[in-house]
């Protein structure tokens, strides 16, 4: 039977070593951080419970981390920021002296903003309008609202924008990933096969170029390169999050099915990642559509799951690992016959 890697998102719901012993009991083999938020130095007492957690289980476990890469995020917010349907909301660069209930951002993206440009937020849960653009300063409508939360995703559809592939940030944790036992690194919005070379020649020069590379699609622009990305990539990744903002949503399964069929007939392994079992994060039990998705995706040819939230944060996390693992499993049975 083909054997299937299956990761969970290290975080405050399962940081814990009798936790993390239990995810390994129920069949995770990886654990994936996320450093949009944070860096491995911080993260020490985690990531020492996930290598003893492991040593119990007598497991040698996948270590992936998430870098923040070119991705785009609101900065930091005294306080989560309500934002109400049809109101004003007010941009400003992170990097001056903030308004009070505006919203800071990247001051890089302020070129890009022309009136009618759509901004999407925390992975699209909430939507904005531009009104009236300006340098440093700019005004939106919100279109769809909600409660907004520091370094959340920002997305603009449609501008065409290029940060540096790596941050300072990522730089400093890839000095650090051999001391922690990293074994993966996970680069977010990949454009083309220059961000992969950028990455794959900063982790030569960090001493570790035996960590594998997993390049994530979370936008058009890498889901059109895919072919190229292919020599330069060890692990394809189809995270559904940030790159179903990228589309209209019912246009992401066939973005899946043929990414998935690109690896295929490359030979790529790839993971599928983004609410999986979304509705286990406050439900003990998952939806059936959700199931059906999981089953789907190892009928497809992944070689790996990967669960963020219901892991990370989620009321349910072992029962999560294990519904995943039992229903990929069952996918196996069925496509062996």
């Amino acid at each position: 039977m083909t054997a299937l890697d299956f990761y969970g998102t290290l975080g405050p719901a399962c940081c814990g070593t009798d936790t993390l012993s239990d995810l390994f009991s129920a069949g995770m083999t990886g654990m994936r951080l996320n450093l949009s938020h944070t860096n491995l130095a911080d993260c020490g007492a985690w990531l020492a419970n996930l290598h003893e957690a492991a040593a119990r289980a007598r497991l040698s476990p996948q270590l992936l981390i998430d870098l923040r890469g070119p991705e785009l995020r609101v900065g930091e917010l005294p306080a989560p920021l309500p934002l109400m349907e049809g109101t004003c909301a007010i941009l400003t660069a992170d990097d001056e002296a903030m308004d009070t209930g505006a919203i800071p951002v990247p001051p890089l993206i302020f070129s890009a903003l022309r009136a009618g440009q759509e901004i999407l937020l925390d992975d699209g849960a909430l939507l904005l309008r531009v009104d009236t653009p300006g340098d440093g300063r700019v005004l939106c409508t919100v279109l769809r609202g909600g409660i907004l939360h520091p370094r959340k995703s920002i997305a603009l559809p449609g501008a065409a924008l290029r940060p540096p592939t790596l941050t300072q940030s990522d730089l400093e944790n890839l000095s650090r990933a051999n001391a922690y036992g990293v074994t993966g690194v996970m680069l977010p919005f990949v454009r083309d096969e220059h961000d992969l070379l950028t990455l794959r020649r900063a982790l030569l020069d960090a001493g570790a170029p035996q960590i594998a590379v997993f390049a994530k699609l979370e936008n058009k622009a890498g889901l059109s390169a895919l072919s190229r990305l292919l020599p330069y990539a060890d692990h394809i990744v189809v995270a559904r999050g940030d790159l179903g903002n990228d589309m209209p949503l019912w246009e992401l399964p066939a973005a899946q099915k043929r990414a998935a069929a690109i690896c295929r007939a490359a030979g790529k392994p790839f993971m599928v990642v983004t609410q999986l079992l979304h509705s286990m994060q406050q439900a003990a039990v998952p939806t059936r559509a959700e199931v059906c998705d999981i089953f789907n995706a190892v009928l497809d040819g992944a070689s790996s799951l990967m669960l963020t939230g219901e892991t990370a944060v989620g009321a349910y996390p072992v029962q999560a690992m294990r519904y995943l693992c039992a229903t990929a499993r069952e996918a196996l049975h069925f496509q062996k016959g």
